[in-house]
């Protein structure tokens, strides 16, 4: 059972359920005392000691569901033998094709065994092999088997069945599937273990037999085999989604971290759009912590001296040091032309889903003329705010100058020493002239100036880049084209606030 627990602990970490040492061990301890035994009662009593956050309290309803549900195997195919000896009422309940006193399963029509031995010859060879003796056999009296599994298989058991399957896939670690290719592998190991080669040499004794039981019998292990690999498969499929699937998700999205934003597909929109926004909630629970401290750190002794003067120089209040720490006022400008639309549409995303770490966020479009689009992000949905300006302000070719002089008439009074601005474009002005002298005050104002260019550095001063010299005015300039650089550049700008 201890390893069972160690599984579903696994699972839950597989699921994004962060689960510490002492939480582990404190769930060994509640299933001490609750048991295996009610379903609903483990489940309660775990989601006390392991889940924290509401989001974890959902991702291990879920986990939990799943990793202890009982596998009920589909038992048409178990039962076949069973059925056959129901005579003419079986097989009009299977629309006649049970096997009836004719034999063959054609209910004794010369015509319909005729039809059916052309069926036959479509297979493979060692099918038909297989299969003549299943038409020519018919009902009657079957020989029992010697083997495990095949005695397994003839008890028409579902739960036995299940609980066998269970069991093998424990033993071969069934959990370690990583991906999806290996089912094949799985199953396999999951039927040795469960007994296949010794029922498969049974088989072999029994079809070469002269005793028309014997054959019978092989013929019924031949199918009960085929229908348990049906089972096996589905068990082995249900372990790849519990275990391996948490996995392929984080392959899959730290790819769409590190790929072009400009080369993402548009069906894979939606799955990047959950990457920023998760990547976001992660920061939030960096930066979002209290930052003074209470009863720890550097002792302030003219403080803790001043305040208990009243005691006669005894100590008696302790006083520490803090550090305030103010949320960044960040200014996004963004230049939206077509060349650099999509790198902005993923930035503004990125920076409005940390309204909690940075709520002072004034945001700018321009493509030729600027204009501030806060206001837009304040009425409207992230996504509609997004494609609204977009859609308004990506005309027109690009124009750093005018850009940069508009942005001087609204609000250069506002940038003191508080302020981060954020540019993202690709500084390709189209050869028009560029003065260097905005760029210059904006840097003198604020507390720090940040340029984001999508484009490798390696581009950045050919044609009409004029990215030499606006490097000269900025405190940092970044190569920023993909989700990954994107998260590095805001992580900074959160941990450096002071």
């Amino acid at each position: 059972m201890d390893r069972t627990l160690s599984n579903f602990i696994n699972a839950l970490r597989n699921a994004d359920v962060r689960i510490s040492t002492a939480e582990t061990l404190d769930a060994f301890n509640t299933v001490e005392l609750v048991g295996y035994r009610d379903r609903q009662f483990l489940k309660d009593s775990l989601a006390l000691v392991l889940p924290k956050t509401q989001d974890e309290k959902e991702a291990f309803d879920a986990c939990f569901d799943q990793f202890f549900r009982y596998h009920e195997v589909d038992d048409k195919g178990m039962r076949r033998a069973a059925n056959d000896d129901d005579g003419d009422e079986a097989d009009e309940a299977e629309g006649g094709q049970g096997e009836g006193e004719g034999g063959g399963g054609s209910g004794g029509d010369p015509d319909a065994q005729q039809r059916t031995g052309k069926k036959k010859k479509k297979k493979s060879k060692g099918a038909r092999d297989e299969e003549v003796a299943d038409e020519d056999l018919g009902a009657g009296e079957m020989a029992e088997p010697d083997s495990k599994l095949g005695k397994l298989l003839m008890t028409n058991s579902k739960v036995q069945v299940s609980m066998a399957i269970a069991a093998a896939g424990r033993e071969v670690d069934v959990q370690s599937i990583t991906v999806f290719t290996q089912k094949g592998l799985y199953t396999r190991k999951i039927m040795d273990a469960m007994g296949l080669p010794d029922m498969q040499q049974e088989m072999a004794g029994l079809k070469q037999s002269r005793r028309i039981p014997d054959r019978r019998l092989a013929v019924e292990l031949q199918h009960r085999r085929e229908w348990l690999r049906e089972q096996v498969r589905d068990h082995v499929e249900q372990q790849f989604l519990l275990h391996a699937d948490a996995e392929g998700r984080r392959v899959r999205e730290d790819m769409l971290r590190r790929i072009k934003l400009s080369n993402v597909e548009q069906r894979n929109q939606h799955l990047i759009k959950d990457v920023v926004f998760r990547m976001a909630k992660k920061l939030v629970a960096m930066h979002s912590r209290r930052k003074k401290v209470f009863k720890r750190g550097q002792l302030n002794v003219p403080r803790t001296i001043r305040h208990n003067m009243a005691y006669d120089g005894a100590i008696f209040d302790l006083h520490w040091k803090s550090k305030k720490v103010d949320r960044p006022k960040v200014f996004a400008i963004c230049d939206v032309s077509g060349s650099v639309a999509e790198y902005a549409r993923f930035m503004l995303m990125f920076l409005y889903s940390l309204e909690e770490v940075m709520p002072n966020i004034r945001s700018f479009a321009f493509s030729s003329d600027l204009a501030e689009v806060s206001d837009i992000f304040s009425r409207n949905r992230l996504d509609d705010a997004i494609a609204k300006t977009l859609r308004d302000y990506s005309a027109g070719s690009t124009n750093y100058t005018q850009s940069f002089r508009d942005f001087r008439k609204l609000c250069m009074d506002d940038i003191d020493n508080r302020t981060t601005i954020i540019i993202l474009g690709d500084a390709r002005n189209n050869y028009a002239d560029s003065p260097t002298d905005i760029l210059k005050e904006m840097y003198d104002r604020s507390k720090r100036l940040i340029w984001l260019n999508p484009e490798p550095r390696s581009t950045w001063n050919q044609g009409d880049s004029e990215m030499r010299k606006y490097s000269a005015y900025c405190h940092q300039v970044e190569e920023c084209n993909s989700l990954m650089h994107l998260e590095r550049v805001v992580n900074n700008l959160l941990r450096t606030v002071a």
